[in-house]
């Protein structure tokens, strides 16, 4: 059976019954492409839109922790054959949140919500993301004082970060930004060549003792609080 169309988007938390009436009636809604009329009924399967944004009831949102290794590519391009959508193997539309270098491995979330991932990737220097390093040499003392403090990259300086040494070669590093390649970069200024890159935490959410290749959905919990760090709102 289907579902009407004011429940349909008022069950994805969009907005009020009363609210979709009105989206439908000013004809911003589609149902396939097809402009929705008041008692339109959404089947299995239809792809509802309010405007160009598609709404997917809660029932229906899907929220995952995969720990991606090395050769896969943050990107749902189907013509790249390492795109991580193939890799999972899954029918649903599902989006990383961010992005992992090719070789990097660690924690991405996908997830089916496009409006978390909008409001999480719009404020995307105010989250917290912890990685494992390793480099090709010995670290000197002052290296975690620079790191800290911010390196020129990209013509610009990476804003203060967090660093704790953990070994001669490797450290932890909690950013607050996403620059393109931003780890390797600052490294690579510093005379640095990073050789293992991991991503163990993003916002509240860890990866714990997953193993390359192992997904998980999140908890309840977790996707409360993903939610709850989005000061987009």
């Amino acid at each position: 059976m289907g579902v009407r169309i004011n429940k349909y988007i008022a069950s994805s938390g969009f907005c009020s019954r009363r609210q979709a009436d009105e989206l439908v009636e000013t004809g911003k809604v589609t149902v396939d492409g097809v402009t929705a009329v008041n008692g339109t009924v959404v089947e299995e399967g239809q792809v509802v839109k309010v405007g160009d944004k598609e709404v997917i009831p809660e029932d229906n949102k899907i929220y995952i922790a995969l720990h991606k290794p090395l050769g896969i590519t943050c990107t749902t391009d189907r013509r790249d054959p390492s795109n991580i959508i193939d890799y999972l193997g899954m029918d649903d539309r599902v989006f990383p949140i961010g992005r992992l270098d090719k070789n990097s491995s660690g924690l991405i979330l996908l997830t089916n919500d496009g409006d978390i991932v909008n409001k999480l990737l719009r404020a995307e220097n105010g989250h917290e993301k912890e990685y494992q390093v390793r480099v090709d040499r010995k670290i000197e003392p002052g290296f975690k004082d620079k790191m800290e403090e911010g390196i020129e990259i990209l013509g610009q300086k990476t804003l203060p970060c967090k660093v704790t040494i953990t070994g001669t070669h490797t450290f932890n590093i909690v950013l607050k930004q996403g620059l393109n390649r931003q780890i390797r970069r600052m490294c690579d200024a510093l005379g640095y060549r990073v050789t293992k890159l991991r991503r163990i935490r993003f916002i509240n959410i860890n990866l714990g003792d997953m193993r390359p290749g192992d997904r998980r959905n999140l908890t309840k919990e977790e996707i409360r609080g993903l939610k709850s760090s989005d000061k987009a709102d």
